[in-house]
This record gives C-alpha cells, sequence and structure tokens, in this order.
C-alpha cells in the first residue's frame, strides 16, 4: 500500500510489520527513500544501505552520473550505516571502481553495480558477525 513516499502513518506501519516478524536488522538496496523516525530509532545502528558512490562524495540520487559530470578518475560503491543525514552514516566498507575513458552513465552505472555484488555481502557479514559476539 506504500508505494511511494512513506509518511508517518506508512513508517509506523512499516515497525510494527517488521516487529510483527521479528525482525533484527533492516538491509537496504534500492530503497530509494529518506529513512526517517520511527524506523530510524526501532532500528537504531541496524539500519545499512549501500551507495553507488565512494562516500562522502556524491551523495543522494544518479551518483555515478555525478561522478561523471564531475570527472573524477574513480568513483565505486560504500557500505554504511543509515542516520538521519542522507548518506551521511559510519561507513562500514567501500570497493573503488574505475571511472573509464568513454564511459557513459550506463556503463559506470553497471560496474559499479558489478562491485556492490560482491561488496554488500561481504561487508553485511562482517557486521553481523561483529553484532554477534
Amino acid at each position: 500500500p506504500f508505494r511511494t513516499k512513506l509518511g508517518p502513518e506508512g513508517e509506523s506501519a512499516l515497525v510494527e510489520f517488521l516487529h510483527r516478524h521479528a525482525v533484527g536488522w533492516v538491509i537496504l538496496a534500492g530503497y530509494m527513500r529518506v529513512v526517517k523516525e520511527p524506523l530510524l530509532s526501532a532500528f537504531a545502528n541496524r539500519i545499512v544501505n549501500i551507495h553507488p558512490s565512494l562516500l562522502p562524495a556524491f551523495k543522494g540520487l544518479r551518483a555515478w552520473e555525478q561522478a561523471l559530470a564531475a570527472g573524477v578518475p574513480e568513483t565505486g560503491c560504500t557500505v554504511h550505516f543509515v542516520n538521519r543525514d542522507v548518506d551521511a552514516g559510519e561507513i562500514i566498507a567501500r570497493q573503488r571502481v574505475p571511472v573509464l575513458a568513454g564511459d557513459t552513465p550506463e556503463t559506470l552505472h553497471a560496474r559499479i553495480q558489478a562491485a556492490e555484488h560482491e561488496l554488500y555481502p561481504a561487508a553485511l557479514a562482517k557486521v553481523l558477525r561483529r553484532a554477534a559476539e
């Protein structure tokens, strides 16, 4: 029922659903929404996201296009904890991806996604292992 922005009612319903199903961690991938209260408080330090840039560079949407426009020699992806500020939580892990001559937004994004598929599972395993200790 909540396909676009989640207002306070949607956020509360999401938290209730997650608690009802005994969810311990919230792992985001392609969520494309700003996480707000009460989800932030309900899962404090237990919400993880992956972002297609080497944070803190190129926060927000379409980060690979931002990197191309800036003319940087490399970009990448970052796994981070989610906090109140967009793409600003504590960094867990990063993986670099070179920007190649002739790159288009599509080719660069594809290489970043390949790096994300390697980085995210490894970073999550590390975080969850640490949490279990």
